[in-house]
């Protein structure tokens, strides 16, 4: 079976132009203007098989959004191929378009002074859905969703949380075989994350579709995303199974105890994360973990006690900062 999405070398570059403060400085622009080439994303390489689901991580400026833009033929690349379903995304021909969708957080696809069920039958029209078609999903997705209070809401009337539910609920109605979600819960509160994490995953079961997704949450990750791709200025710095990079950048444990109140000060094991009555969390190096979890259970009175990897939001700064055990 041919690979989903191919990304070769992919590279996007812009020109920006540069001047210093000040009504003098911007006289002088106004002749002779000066530039800088910004290198957003670095010759990128990676593919996703058919029905995988990937986790697109980075911080803010990282080259997540502008890879996803390219992928989905909003912007041209500078440089490199890429193909999505046999298709080069920026041809934007109408066989491509029926096969993929775009979710970001941060835009709104729905018309803003209209109900939302007709930015849906607009949707219904543009994809060419039978009317069969087009009432079973809106159906389906507003009982999993809980749109039926919302669909007769003109968009601008809605908060952040119930638009972002609109939003996928519009991105989702011609059956996608490529989802390319960009910070897809966000501003919904932690019940309808869940909600909208599940059905991602039963929609990836059920239509086999390959899902890449960026997220700050990083339950989206953990829920959702066996490999993971970690992009930092541009570039990839860790490509493969979100156990391997756990495994690979996380040079601590976290212990969780719960030990009487008057156990002392707990420091000599390790690092005090925190200190709650007699609940501690001590940060340890891997290496000594099974030495100091020995040492605690000999030398204090433990009621319950716990051993995990750091939360992966540490273990994604470590990445960041080029720190590796």
């Amino acid at each position: 079976m041919p690979r989903a999405i191919t990304l070769e070398n992919l590279a996007k570059s812009y020109v920006v132009p540069v001047r210093e403060a000040g009504v003098r400085a911007g006289v002088v622009s106004l002749f002779k203007r000066k530039t800088r080439k910004v290198e957003a994303v670095k010759e990128v390489s990676l593919s996703l098989e058919a029905g995988e689901i990937v986790g697109f991580l980075g911080p803010n400026g990282a080259g997540k959004t502008t890879t996803l833009k390219m992928l989905s033929g909003l912007l041209h690349p500078s440089a490199g191929s890429v193909t999505v379903l046999g298709h080069e995304p920026w041809r934007r021909e109408n066989e491509f378009l029926r096969q993929i969708t775009l979710v970001m957080g941060q835009r709104n696809q729905l018309i803003w002074d209209i109900p939302v069920l007709d930015s849906f039958d607009r949707n219904r029209v543009i994809y060419r859905l039978s009317r069969a078609e087009y009432r079973e999903r809106v159906d389906d997705l507003t009982d999993l969703l809980e749109l039926g209070h919302l669909l007769n809401k003109p968009v601008r009337n809605l908060s952040l949380g119930e638009r972002m539910k609109c939003e996928v609920a519009a991105a989702l109605l011609h059956h996608p075989r490529i989802l390319f979600l960009d910070e897809p819960t966000l501003g919904l509160d932690v019940s309808m994350q869940r909600r909208l994490r599940s059905f991602i995953a039963r929609y990836n079961k059920n239509t086999g579709a390959s899902v890449l997704l960026t997220s700050h949450y990083m339950a989206d990750v953990e829920a959702l995303c066996p490999r993971v791709v970690v992009i930092h200025h541009g570039e990839i710095l860790f490509d493969g199974k979100l156990a391997e990079l756990i495994k690979r950048f996380s040079a601590q444990k976290t212990l969780v105890l719960e030990v009487d109140e008057d156990s002392g000060d707990l420091s000599r094991f390790g690092e005090v994360v925190s200190s709650e009555g007699g609940r501690v969390t001590l940060r340890v190096p891997k290496r000594d973990t099974a030495e100091v979890t020995a040492r605690i259970l000999r030398e204090l009175t433990v009621h319950d006690l716990n051993v995990a990897d750091p939360p992966i939001e540490e273990i994604i700064d470590q990445v960041f900062s080029g720190r590796m055990s």
